[in-house]
């Protein structure tokens, strides 16, 4: 199967790394930027640390349409209808409907026309 054209953009993330437990302690402390004192250096950590975070935004956002399509399966015995799959996550019913499209459409391994 084809992977969706969306998929061959994607952007190699900066690796997140663990802080130690006392620096996550810290408010003022974030993946050690704080401690960066050339400008240069700062934006482009700075920058891959955002990339980074878009990438896993929009890959867990795929695992959470792949889920609501897999919910709302009609070929489940336990299924759920899209209002309740919208309460569990805290979407509204029609963003709900939605996301089971998309997810829907990543398992078939296309992706839905844009509205």
């Amino acid at each position: 199967m084809a992977e969706p054209e969306r998929t061959e953009r994607r952007l190699r993330p900066a690796p997140l790394l663990f802080e130690p437990a006392e620096a996550a302690a810290d408010p003022e402390h974030f993946f050690d930027l704080e401690s960066i004192e050339d400008p240069r250096e700062l934006l482009a950590r700075a920058t891959e640390l955002t990339l980074a975070f878009r990438a896993a935004q929009e890959r867990a956002m795929e695992f959470q349409a792949v889920a609501a399509a897999q919910l709302a399966d009609p070929r489940r015995f336990d299924r759920l209808p899209p209002a309740v799959i919208a309460e569990e996550a805290e979407w509204t019913e029609d963003y709900a409907l939605k996301m089971i499209e998309f997810g829907e459409s990543l398992q078939r391994g296309t992706l839905p026309d844009a509205d």
